[in-house]
């Protein structure tokens, strides 16, 4: 309870139901809890929804295998350098370092918050290797352009799209459609949960089947039980995680719709406030997320906002804490991590679309099942910290 003796306001929370319980039952009563019938199910219904060959699709423990998965299928690793972007998931950046690559980053779009393409190209250098956009926040990046980046230099694409499922790019196609590999996350606060899990989409028949064995210890579908052909890992999704994906599949378009009227209903609000989205107000005011534009869809992910310069961030969100309403800083900025520092030797100044953002930034409680009520009071309580009144 809030100081006044209100209901605590999450940040995230998962719809599950009696769908989930029944499926996941099934699981257990199977005594399959892994490697059954589950996964290739989940796999399936996952591509489909996607629009891609269910031969490509592959199950795998979270967000952060899928995309070192991705980065093995590229076959990305020691002096390689990948550029992308500093405002992300630090797992967009750790990927790459797993297989011995480095991740070298440009500045974002201020719009969209995606690797900006025109400091993709003036970055690419000779020991450039390929391209890694992030789908920040369910708005897809400018896909046509880094391909094009891409085919001139002869650059392999990864697309992390951990946040992007139900994204559409500037050109019609999906995220995860365009023929790169890309991963998707599943984690509870995503569009769709299976608690943990995540899914690779290949960019090939081929190099699926190496994901599958290389997700399973390097055992290629029929090898005996202890043979390995190959490096791999444990990188397995679970039957009773794919049971949830399953449930959550047949309820994913209920759950965007209340998504994207939520968001809706808190951009008319602050917009009363003097919010505007990038481009249509002023850049040091209250910034709105941007909806859809043109072709382009986003999956709405979070609801994050950017508060006036000057305004303390850290002390909004204790006063929300306060008043019992969570919020988060969305996103600190990975070359400015303490680790990245440390290796990389970055440094505050050197991305400042990117920085700026991360220092205004403010993830809102958001969620389908938000009920009108808490939003409204989320609402009211911030517009009353930042000293702002409504006529």
């Amino acid at each position: 309870m809030s100081a006044a003796g209100e209901e605590r306001i999450p940040l995230a929370r998962p719809v599950l139901g009696e769908r989930e319980e029944e499926l996941v039952l099934e699981v257990i009563r199977s005594g399959m809890l892994s490697l059954g019938p589950m996964l290739p199910r989940f796999e399936g219904g996952l591509a489909a929804r996607i629009g891609v060959a269910p031969e490509l699709a592959v199950g795998v423990a979270n967000g952060t295998t899928a995309l070192h998965l991705a980065v093995r299928e590229q076959g990305w690793g020691p002096g390689d350098e990948v550029l992308t972007t500093p405002l992300s998931f630090i797992a967009s950046s750790n990927c790459l370092l797993f297989e011995g690559a480095k991740p070298v980053f440009c500045d974002v779009d201020p719009a969209t918050l995606t690797v900006d393409p025109a400091a993709v190209e003036s970055t690419v250098g000779p020991a450039t290797a390929g391209l890694l956009p992030v789908h920040i926040f369910g708005f897809p990046a400018d896909m046509p352009r880094i391909e094009a980046i891409a085919a001139e230099h002869g650059l392999g694409v990864v697309e992390d799209a951990a946040q992007a499922l139900g994204t559409v790019c500037a050109d019609g196609t999906r995220a995860g459609a365009r023929g790169n590999p890309a991963a998707f996350a599943f984690y509870a606060n995503k569009q769709m949960t299976t608690g943990e899990g995540g899914m690779l989409i290949s960019g090939s028949e081929e190099a699926a089947e190496v994901a599958r064995s290389e997700r399973n210890q390097g055992r290629a579908p029929g090898m005996k039980f202890m043979e390995h052909d190959r490096l791999g890992f444990n990188y397995r999704l679970t039957d009773v995680q794919a049971a949830l994906g399953i449930a959550q599949l047949e309820r994913l378009d209920s759950m965007m719709e209340a998504r994207s009227r939520i968001a809706a209903a808190y951009s008319e609000a602050f917009a009363a406030v003097g919010g505007a989205e990038p481009g249509a107000g002023d850049p040091d005011d209250i910034v709105l997320p941007l909806g859809d534009r043109g072709a382009e869809r986003r999956s709405w992910f979070v609801y994050v906002l950017r508060l006036p310069k000057g305004v303390d961030r850290d002390g909004v969100i204790a006063e929300l804490d306060r008043r019992g309403i969570d919020a988060r800083p969305y996103l600190p900025c990975i070359h400015l991590s303490s680790f990245f520092r440390e290796r990389f030797g970055t440094r505050e100044g050197s991305f400042p679309v990117a920085e700026d953002f991360s220092r205004r930034s403010l993830a809102l409680p958001f969620y389908p099942e938000l009920p009108e009520a808490s939003r409204e009071r989320v609402v009211r309580e911030l517009v009353d910290v930042l000293g702002r009144g409504t006529d």
